[in-house]
């Protein structure tokens, strides 16, 4: 029997229609088998990081119990995105979903196609933010509080809390 973990993957998406599309991957991240969505935060409006010219982006974080290896849950993210239409065509560009592993336990990865806790997840309020509202109290595996992570964002990344209920539950 694997052991079950606490991961937490940040969901984003500014093409197409963004809430639809994170209530299907929501959903299929659910009926995967090795994944159980245990919450899931309130959405968040924000505007693009990177590359500018491009809609805003609307974002959330779930909190799952997984007993899936780092590498499998990584395929699985994919699948989902790829279920969803993600093309890659620039960093930071406009996609139709993006699903990211933020943490995985309190595990440190740094492998060539996966770094765990996410390389900027510090940086980037529209991570950040939804994390802290779903585990306020977290301490990074690098040793990071999220509550003092998030008072020591700038302030030049705009957010904005929207109304959004996962249907999976």
């Amino acid at each position: 029997m694997s052991k079950h973990v606490i991961a937490y993957l940040g969901l984003g998406a500014n093409l197409g229609d963004p809430l639809d599309q994170l209530q299907q991957a929501l959903a299929l991240l659910h009926h995967s088998q090795g994944i159980s969505i245990r919450q899931v935060s309130s959405l968040y409006e924000t505007s693009p990081v990177g590359y500018l010219d491009q809609p805003n982006f609307y974002n959330l974080v779930a909190e799952i119990d997984t007993v899936l290896p780092p590498m499998q849950l990584l395929n699985m993210t994919q699948k989902v995105e790829q279920s969803l239409h993600r093309v890659r065509k620039e960093r930071f560009g406009p996609r139709t979903m993006d699903v990211d592993i933020l943490l995985y336990g309190q595990r440190i990865f740094n492998l060539p196609d996966l770094i765990i806790p996410h390389p900027r997840l510090l940086e980037r309020a529209f991570a950040l933010v939804p994390l802290h509202e779903v585990a306020g109290d977290l301490t990074l595996p690098t040793g990071e509080k999220i509550d003092q992570a998030v008072k020591a964002l700038s302030n030049d990344q705009w957010i904005q809390k929207k109304t959004f209920t996962w249907q999976g539950r």
